[in-house]
């Protein structure tokens, strides 16, 4: 027993000194809890107050490209609030490491860091790998190598501090007028999102980070952005079981962590008007709690955007969420408003404190599989050469090169042949002439290069035509 405190030590140290590799790598079973687990929750819980208790169902937006201001307003909220965690959003690995390490050493308790990296770190911040988008990475049917991509991206977060990615997109692109899901999709064909989500998921919590199935109920067949407007989906209960629900139903038997909520209406769920789903109790509570057996732990989808903030105002929609069954609060327009309104709710028995618990408990969970029951700290040493290992830009490439796909070869023109006979013409969409496709094609033949832009009007389309032709 007298060597224990030598050791912890020495462990400790040890942890920092080689933080440029990551330290925790179990793998993310969130029915778990093992007696190690159950020690350190029921001890964290023991030790907070009642003011930290409902900070930590904060999860608030953070950004590494803005000023000083930005950054107090954050550590104001870690220290005044006890806020639970960060989402990062805009930046560089540099600058986000840095606040990484400022903001956690804020913390009392450690801080459950996220980001919104579907297609990798490269969503959010720029010198990192991007990695294909889902409807990409599906053209290559591989799991195989979908899984090692999602491993990746947990190494990467994992050198970056983060604990949590909110992927997979799990939305089925059933509706081609869909706005913002999309190329996010894997497939409009509800057995390929399922296997592709599945292997996603799995490549990130077998090595150690938390994965976040997205968007429930189901995203994909709408014509409408929910950052900007609430969109309305009409299917029947019955459609949205069979269809939109098997992603998800499939998520949660393979142990994904977390869920997000749309903010979508579907008047067959809950036919309050202007209420998205991500507030109804009818879906979180009763459909995703009871009938689908989720036990990990339930994002609300931002709380800023439009959907929800211009049918309830700052305090009463965060309130209403919890309600609902959310867990925990993301990206909202007003903390402390909301704090106020968590804390007066639970004084008038508005919600019960009971409650609150459970969701603190359920988040410690999450944060110990994480790894933050041991030291946080991100290492600056060697940052990007670690971010951009020559592995990961030969899995980038394998992903991409397996994607590429044939979708017509009229009278067998390709692979071309005789090309000094050939007459070629390459036309960018959307992009600039001289992008590595041309530059690349032009290695073997000559070639006429265009460009078509997006808004390109119907005389320059005329015009290229003729010149094609």
């Amino acid at each position: 027993m007298r060597f224990l405190p030598t050791f912890t030590v020495l462990l400790t140290t040890l942890l920092f000194v080689n933080a440029s590799v990551p330290v925790f790598s179990q793998i993310i079973h969130p029915g778990k809890e093992t007696p190690e687990m159950k020690q350190w929750v029921d001890s964290v819980f023991a030790s907070m107050s009642y003011e930290e208790r409902i900070g930590q169902l904060f999860m608030v937006d953070a950004f590494s490209n803005k000023d000083r201001r930005h950054v107090s307003s954050i550590e104001e909220l870690i220290s005044k609030y006890h806020i639970g965690g960060i989402i990062f959003f805009q930046g560089g690995p540099a600058r986000q490491a840095h606040l990484t390490n400022r903001y956690q050493s804020l913390a009392r308790i450690p801080l459950m860091i996220g980001i919104d990296g579907e297609w990798g770190l490269a969503m959010r911040l720029d010198s990192t790998i991007r990695f294909p988008r889902q409807m990409t990475l599906a053209a290559g049917n591989s799991d195989t190598l979908i899984y090692e991509m999602g491993k990746e991206i947990a190494r990467q977060c994992k050198r970056m501090g983060i604990h949590l990615n909110f992927a997979p997109v799990a939305d089925i692109n059933n509706n081609p007028l869909n706005p913002v899901i999309n190329s996010r999709s894997f497939s409009e064909d509800k057995e390929e999102v399922t296997r592709h989500a599945v292997a996603y998921m799995k490549g990130m919590q077998d090595h150690g980070v938390l994965a976040c199935g997205k968007h429930f109920p189901g995203h994909g067949n709408t014509d409408a952005d929910s950052h900007y407007t609430l969109p309305v989906v009409n299917q029947t209960a019955a459609e949205i079981d069979s269809l939109e629900l098997y992603p998800f139903r499939r998520l949660i038997g393979e142990g994904v962590a977390s869920m997000m909520v749309a903010h979508l209406f579907i008047p067959s769920l809950d036919t309050t008007t202007n209420r998205a789903v991500t507030l109804s109790p009818n879906v979180i509570d009763t459909l995703l709690r009871k009938s689908l057996g989720f036990e990990g732990l339930v994002f609300t989808d931002a709380l800023n955007m439009k959907g929800v903030a211009d049918y309830y105002p700052a305090g009463d929609a965060e309130l209403l969420a919890l309600k609902a069954g959310n867990d925990v609060l993301l990206y909202s327009t007003d903390v402390a408003k909301a704090w106020e309104r968590i804390h007066l709710a639970i004084q008038n028995c508005e919600i019960e404190q009971e409650l609150i618990d459970e969701k603190v408990i359920r988040i410690l969970k999450a944060k110990y599989q994480a790894g933050l029951n041991m030291p946080q700290h991100v290492s600056l040493n060697n940052l990007l050469n670690d971010l951009n290992t020559p592995e990961a830009h030969f899995l980038n490439r394998k992903l991409y090169q397996r994607s590429v796909t044939l979708l017509k070869n009229e009278f067998q023109m390709l692979p071309f042949r005789n090309l000094d006979n050939c007459s070629i013409a390459s036309v960018a969409l959307n992009d600039s002439i001289g992008n590595h496709f041309q530059l690349r094609l032009l290695d073997y033949a000559k070639a006429d290069l265009y460009r078509m832009s997006r808004d390109a009007t119907a005389s320059h389309l005329d015009s290229l035509v003729k010149k094609l032709l």
